[in-house]
C-alpha cells in the first residue's frame, strides 16, 4: 500500500533530511587516505545519536539478517550496502556513502558518491553523469506521472553514456518504514508503474555502473559489486511528489560546502 502523506509529516521528513544532510557533510571532512570505512561509520552514529536520532540502517532486518552499522559504505566496484570495516581509503578511490535518519515516526535517506584525489576521467564523468541523472529523475517526481517516467530519465540518460544502470536494486516509498511502497526503479517505459500522487515520498537512487549492468553479491550477504568489477556510482535524495514540482526533503549542500574547501575530494 502507498502512503501519502499529510504536510505536517513532510516537514518531519525534511527535518530530518537536514539532520541528515549534516551528517553527511561531517563524514566528508572525515574522508582522505588512510582513514577506515569503520572510522566514518562511527562519526555518523555519533552525530546522529548527538542529534537525538537513531541511524535508519542500523539494526535493519532482512530475513534473519541484521545489519550492524549506521552507514553502507561503498567503494569502487561496490554499488551499495558496502560494510564499514578495517578498509583503509586510498587516493583514487570513489566511495558512496548511504546513510538514513529516523526521528519522529520517519525516516529520511540519502547517497552521496565522492572522488578521493586524482581518479580516472572515465570514473569523473560518471560520478558527473549519475548524479545528473538523480535530478532528471525528481523532475518526473510530479502528480499525474508515473514510475516508469522517473526510471525512463535515468536510464535514458546514462546508457545514453554507454553505462550499465542496475536492475535488481531499486528506489523505494520512504515513510514509517524505511522501504516502502512503491518501487522506483532506474529504468523502465514513460507511462508505465504507478501513478504518482501529490504526497507521496520516495527514494530516488540511481545506481549506475561504468561497464555491465550486472552484480554480484559477496559472501557476507549485504555487498553487493559489479560483476566485470568497473566502478559503480550512486547518488539519492528522498523527495515528495508536488503538484507542479517535487519537493526534495534531503539535500546535499551541507556536503557541497565542504566539497569546496576541500584539497582532497573531487567537486562533482
Amino acid at each position: 500500500m502507498i502512503y501519502l502523506k499529510t504536510p505536517q509529516e513532510l516537514a518531519i521528513i525534511q527535518a530530518n533530511g537536514e539532520i541528515l544532510g549534516k551528517c553527511h557533510a561531517e563524514v566528508a571532512k572525515a574522508i582522505q587516505p588512510g582513514v577506515s570505512t569503520l572510522a566514518l561509520d562511527k562519526i555518523a552514529y555519533q552525530f546522529i545519536k548527538d542529534h537525538e536520532a537513531h541511524p535508519s540502517f542500523l539494526n535493519y532486518q532482512v530475513g534473519d539478517k541484521k545489519y550492524a552499522y549506521s552507514l553502507c559504505i561503498s567503494v569502487n566496484d561496490v554499488v551499495v550496502h558496502g560494510l564499514p570495516g578495517s578498509l583503509e581509503l586510498k587516493e583514487g578511490d570513489i566511495i558512496s556513502i548511504d546513510a538514513g535518519v529516523y526521528k519522529h515516526g520517519f525516516h529520511a535517506d540519502s547517497a552521496y558518491t565522492y572522488a578521493i584525489g586524482q581518479v580516472g576521467k572515465d570514473v569523473e564523468s560518471l560520478l558527473t553523469r549519475t548524479k545528473e541523472s538523480l535530478y532528471l529523475g525528481i523532475k518526473q517526481a510530479v502528480a499525474g506521472k508515473r514510475i516508469g517516467d522517473i526510471g525512463s530519465a535515468v536510464q535514458t540518460y546514462t546508457e545514453g553514456f554507454g553505462y550499465g544502470v542496475v536492475r535488481e536494486l531499486v528506489g523505494h516509498g520512504v515513510g514509517k518504514n524505511l522501504h516502502e511502497s512503491p518501487e522506483v526503479p532506474n529504468y523502465g517505459r514513460r507511462g508505465d508503474g504507478p501513478k504518482l500522487k501529490e504526497g507521496m515520498v520516495i527514494a530516488i537512487e540511481p545506481m549506475v555502473n561504468l561497464g555491465k549492468r550486472q552484480i554480484t553479491v559477496d559472501k557476507d550477504g549485504w555487498t553487493i559489486r559489479t560483476a566485470d568489477r568497473k566502478a559503480s556510482a550512486h547518488f539519492e535524495h528522498t523527495v515528495a511528489v508536488g503538484k507542479n514540482e517535487a519537493l526534495q526533503l534531503t539535500t546535499f549542500s551541507y556536503i557541497e560546502e565542504v566539497l569546496k574547501t576541500s584539497t582532497i575530494l573531487l567537486n562533482i
